[in-house]
Parts: C-alpha cells; sequence; structure tokens
C-alpha cells in the first residue's frame, strides 16, 4: 500500500492505493497551519488510511514551491506556514517511523493523477484555482525544469498595463485566467452554483456571455502557450473552476477555434482538439501524490 496526501489551504485529502493503483480508502481533515500540529494531523490522517496494512511510502502534494530531493517546502506562506522553509518530508518521515515520504508541488501530483486516471503519460494539466500554473507530464516524465518553474505559465506577462500580479509583474496571466480573476469580474452571491456564470450566460444575460467568453479567451491564451513550448497530447483542465465540467471544456475550445481562424498554422495543430477534463469527483492530486511512490 502507498498513500497519498494532497495539502490544500483548507484541507487535507488522502488516499491509500493497492499496488495497482486502485483507491483502498480515502478521507479528509482540516488543514491546520501551524508546523507541528500539521504535521500531527498527516500523520493521524495516514495512520487512519492504512489502518493495520504496512505503508510502502507517502507521497505528499503542497502548494508552492519545493525541492523534491529534500521533501523540503521552501515557500510555505501559501499554508500560512510563514516561519521560513518546512522540512515536511523529512518530519514526516521521522514522525511515521521511518516510512519514506516524497514532496512534490500540487500542480505537478495533479498532472501525475491525471496522467493515472485518463490513461495519459503525454500531457500539461492547467489547474484554474486561485492561482494559473500547469504541471507537466512528457512521456511519463515530470518536467519540473532547472529552477523549478516549470509549467508557470500564469506568469507570462500578456498586458503590461494590467492588473499588478502578485509576482510583481503587470497583466499577467494569472490576473485574467485564474479562478480568482473569475470570481473578481462575476462574484455571484452566497449559495451560488459554482456553474452559475455559465447558467447564466446559457440564460442569454448579456453579462454573463461577455466575462464568460473573455475569460475563456485568456485561458485558451495559456492553452496555446503550453502546446507551443511543449506540444503535449492533451491539455486538461483542473483546479476549482473544472467543477464547471463540459461547459468550461467547450467555452475554451470556442476561444481555441476563434482565436485559430485566421492561422492556418493555428487550424492545424488543432488545439480545441487536445483539451479534456480531470475526471469529476476524483482525488486527482492525492492519487497522483501517491503515483511519487510507483517507480
Amino acid at each position: 500500500m502507498r498513500v497519498g496526501l494532497d495539502i490544500g489551504g483548507t484541507k487535507v485529502e488522502g488516499v491509500a492505493l493497492a499496488g495497482d493503483g486502485t483507491v483502498l480508502a480515502r478521507e479528509r481533515t482540516p488543514t491546520p497551519h501551524r508546523p507541528a500540529e500539521l504535521l500531527t494531523a498527516v500523520a493521524d490522517l495516514v495512520g487512519r488510511l492504512a489502518g493495520s496494512a504496512a505503508v510502502r511510502g507517502v507521497g505528499v502534494g503542497v502548494p508552492g514551491i519545493v525541492d523534491p530531493g529534500t521533501g523540503t517546502l521552501v515557500d510555505a506562506v501559501n499554508l500560512g506556514l510563514d516561519e521560513g522553509p518546512f522540512a515536511l518530508g523529512p518530519l514526516l518521515a521521522q514522525r511515521l517511523g521511518g516510512v519514506p515520504v516524497v514532496v512534490e508541488n500540487d500542480v505537478n501530483v495533479s498532472a501525475l493523477g491525471a496522467g493515472a486516471l485518463l490513461g495519459a503519460d503525454d500531457l500539461a494539466l492547467l489547474s484554474l484555482g486561485t492561482g494559473l500554473a500547469a504541471g507537466v507530464l512528457l512521456d511519463g516524465v515530470l518536467r519540473r525544469g532547472a529552477s523549478g518553474a516549470g509549467g508557470e505559465v500564469g506568469h507570462v506577462s500578456f498586458d503590461p498595463d494590467g492588473l499588478l500580479c502578485g509576482c510583481g509583474q503587470r497583466g499577467c496571466l494569472e490576473t485574467l485566467a485564474a479562478g480568482r480573476a473569475l470570481t473578481r469580474r462575476w462574484p455571484g452571491r452566497p449559495g451560488d452554483a459554482p456553474d452559475a456564470l455559465w447558467t447564466a450566460a446559457a440564460a442569454g444575460d448579456p453579462a454573463a456571455i461577455a466575462v464568460r467568453d473573455s475569460w475563456a479567451d485568456a485561458v485558451a491564451t495559456a492553452v496555446r502557450v503550453l502546446v507551443l513550448t511543449v506540444d503535449p497530447r492533451l491539455v486538461v483542465l483542473g483546479g476549482g473552476v473544472s467543477a464547471v465540467g463540459e461547459p468550461l471544456r467547450a467555452a475554451v475550445a470556442d476561444a481555441l477555434q476563434r482565436a485559430a481562424a485566421p492561422s492556418p498554422f493555428l487550424r492545424g495543430l488543432a488545439v480545441h482538439e487536445r483539451l479534456a477534463l480531470v475526471p469529476a469527483g476524483a482525488p486527482v492530486a492525492a492519487i497522483g501524490a501517491a503515483d511519487l511512490l510507483a517507480a
């Protein structure tokens, strides 16, 4: 058995996988924002997932900058752990009695999980969440890049006169195409379903149509950047906004086709045909974290 953990800002989702990849157990727990409490919570979660079975190893996906070689979360501010680098892997391994622990960026493990669930080994997973980033899986191998910045497509500056991005640049794709950008332009109301914007647009609301289409255009730009740099067979839309499902994929596919219409080169790439969605309801990142141990 191997265990995969997806540590997010509000919850930790864990799965236990059999050797053949079958999900044996799945459980969630709230994310504590103090180091000692986080270690205790995730160690307890591993224990509950494993039961009496022996655990071969634990894979962990976390947001932010990670040093996979040492298992250190270099930038832990996104989890509220603002005391500097956090040696999550070694400390968790010690807490678990020496069980091997591997730590990786959460978008990268999502790419691994999407590959496992879709039966693909050549893809880019574009995470449409609070931020905008991609995990790149080429021939079954994660492409992290020389400095760990592989897939940070959200920080391509698209409009130098645009909004200030958290990275310090202006007009980054993240300010236009992330889930946060969509919420800023269409805040909705308490209790709205995730697909409220798409429902309103489908009903003919002109404001909703304008927001949907301009946001989809920005996402399509990020998709094209990925295809024109690493040329993956699939671009999988993930992250929180992916809960919208097929209407999201269709909106981005339409935007890709509109942009490609005047360009024989882009039409020939048929980028819109490469779009896919993460399987609905699946613990994609936790499965991918467990798959860090599959080799």
